[in-house]
């Protein structure tokens, strides 16, 4: 059987490969504008694609999860692993599939690193235009501070720039 599906698993591993390396690519670009002064258009147009390529990774997921089933293998990395093994064992030239998947695990690391900075990124982002409006709108927000008994307490902690 595994005759029958191994095709088509390399060609799953191929569209995978490319579809891990855009989205890497697509974050990287995310990066370096959170890193500047990021173009809203430009931030909005990344996202757009960032989650055409996870819908595409989504799939590549879910296919390969039905070939792993095929042959009766469970889902995941492991799965994976004795796929290739058992497609050896078969006499299949497992090289590049190898190649492809130790890739595609490999660059997904190193995705799942860069939208964690970029998440941070924005989320500093997003927390310093929220205090820059309540500072022009004339709304401070109140800061939580310990007493010299250890208690907690909340003051003002700036005055409004702008009362409008």
């Amino acid at each position: 059987m595994i005759e029958k599906t191994f095709p088509i698993a390399e060609k799953l591993l191929i569209h995978g490969h490319k579809a891990t390396g855009k989205l890497f690519e697509l974050l990287k670009a995310e990066a370096e504008q959170l890193g500047r002064a990021a173009d809203p258009d430009v931030i909005s147009r990344i996202a757009a694609e960032k989650k055409e390529m996870v819908a595409e990774l989504d799939q590549f997921t879910r296919q390969f999860g039905q070939v792993l089933a095929t042959e009766q293998l469970g889902v995941g990395g492991d799965g994976v692993k004795n796929y290739l093994v058992k497609a050896k064992a078969a006499g299949l030239s497992v090289l590049e599939a190898w190649n492809l998947w130790r890739q595609i695990v490999a660059v997904s690391r190193q995705c799942k690193a860069i939208n964690e900075q970029n998440g941070a990124s924005i989320a500093l982002l997003s927390r310093h235009t929220q205090r820059s409006l309540q500072i022009l709108r004339g709304k401070s927000p109140l800061a939580a501070t310990y007493g010299p008994d250890g208690s907690t307490r909340s003051e003002l902690f700036s005055h409004a720039l702008i009362s409008v």
